[in-house]
């Protein structure tokens, strides 16, 4: 089945090749470069929008069978609402022209010259577009099993209209970040510290799930139900990853494309292992969960500093994010009690801003341990900071305008039965659920 998928991909890039170049070439307006460029920035697009496929597994998995189909609802429809969102207004307030937020024409009326764009605006719009849904879909699996369908429609639209496009314009908009030096080349801030900072206001206002603590405060645990599921999703993320960030070169031709997708693969393999011998050492066996998460964590880690790190630096940077993930994990369970089905929390918001924070060390060209000081330090700093005060006063003041409002968390009875059958009226899995079934 996999070897099929890869067979489509690799046929569609061929067919792109052979009918597209030659059409554009025949323009003279249009070069074969703009024209390998644009195919380039589609295809990777393409493999980007795979992603919402890959948290939707990973979600489903680490959650209970009762809740899979609302999981698969949601990473759905926060890429639909949140194109439309992002089209109609979220792209202008994104790279318009402005230092703290973009202005001009909504749904792409306005001029865009000032971004010296190499492919057309369509094209740079569908890219950014599931960029801004990966922002919103990490917050999913932080709310997971007891949140609002209509509440989750309603925040997945607010992130791609306002909340991600801000923080977006500050560091590629030319906004007030980027004219300061601050590197993120694929958003370990921008697209995942956004969405964990996010999804840490959702759970904490939201509550945690019944039964994941006593009156006593003690922890209980409470299995996803599939890690294959979660299994095949982390290897979707990962597949993915190489469009995420490869892709935001926007052409095939950059001379660091190589060490990007080097780059990026190693710090998931070193995320992954570290993971996987920390939870070993603590645990006593090689938790599956834990490193599966190291991987996300090691990806999540890279995209900001992929384009400016060496090899080298890239398996520290992994390896770090991997141990973190599993401390961030622990302390977010057990000791702030804030409920995190899938460790969103950890992965994006704390491993996107140790990723951010670590490019100002191990930069080759202007880290604290190539002798470039501390002056890029402080810019990263500065943009995790910013990001993470923009996100939670905007998104902790949205949620709890949900909550007060149209209500945020589904009632007991609802939750305890599960999702599926009282937000859509359908089981994931109706042979579990049902005693009888009619054929």
């Amino acid at each position: 089945m996999i070897s099929k998928f890869f067979l489509a991909i690799m046929m569609v890039v061929v067919l792109l090749v052979m009918v597209g170049i030659p059409a554009w070439a025949a323009d003279p307006e249009v070069s074969v470069r703009q024209a390998a460029d644009t195919i380039w920035t589609l295809v990777t697009a393409f493999l980007v929008f795979f992603m919402q496929a890959g948290f939707a597994m990973v979600e489903a998995g680490f959650t209970r069978a009762k809740n899979a189909g609302n999981i698969v609802m949601k990473n759905l429809m926060d890429f639909a609402v949140g194109s439309i969102a992002y089209w109609a207004v979220g792209f202008t307030l994104m790279f318009g022209v402005g230092s703290f937020i973009g202005s001009g024409s909504f749904f792409l009326g306005g001029s865009f010259e000032h971004l010296g764009l190499g492919i057309s605006l369509p094209v740079f719009l569908l890219f950014q577009t599931v960029f801004a849904a990966t922002a919103a879909t990490i917050v999913s699996g932080a709310m997971a099993e007891r949140t609002k369908f209509t509440s989750y429609l309603i925040y997945s639209a607010v992130i791609s209209l306002i909340i991600y496009p801000v923080v977006g314009h500050w560091a590629w908009g030319g906004g007030w970040l980027s004219k300061l030096g601050f590197i993120d080349f694929a958003g370990s801030t921008v697209v995942h510290s956004v969405g964990g900072w996010a999804a840490l206001m959702g759970a904490t206002i939201l509550g945690p799930r019944i039964g994941k603590y006593s009156p006593d405060g003690k922890v209980n645990a409470i299995p996803g139900h599939n890690l294959v599921i979660a299994a095949l999703g982390v290897f979707i993320l990962w597949f993915g990853w190489f469009g995420f960030n490869p892709g935001s070169t926007l052409s095939p031709f950059a001379p660091n494309l190589g060490l990007i997708a080097v780059t990026t693969n190693l710090a998931a393999a070193a995320g992954a292992c570290v993971a996987m011998i920390v939870s070993w050492f603590k645990y006593g066996k090689p938790d599956v969960s834990m490193t599966l998460n190291g991987a996300l964590a090691g990806l999540v880690a890279i995209t900001a500093g992929c384009a400016a790190v060496s090899a080298e630096g890239s398996v520290l940077i992994g390896a770090i994010a991997g141990a973190a993930v599993i401390f961030a994990v622990e302390f977010f369970d057990n000791k702030a009690k804030i409920d995190d089905p899938v460790g969103a929390i950890s992965v994006h918001g704390v491993c996107g801003a140790l990723g951010t924070l670590m490019v100002g060390l191990f930069a080759t060209d202007g880290g604290l341990f190539y002798g470039g000081g501390v002056k890029l330090l402080g810019v990263q700093a500065l943009g995790v900071i910013s990001t993470f005060l923009w996100t939670a006063a905007t998104a902790g003041t949205l949620f709890l305008i949900l909550k007060h409002t149209v209500g945020l968390r589904v009632k007991e009875v609802e939750e305890t039965e599960g999702l599926d059958v009282h937000e859509h009226t359908s089981y994931a899995y109706p042979d579990m659920f049902t005693s009888s079934l009619k054929m």
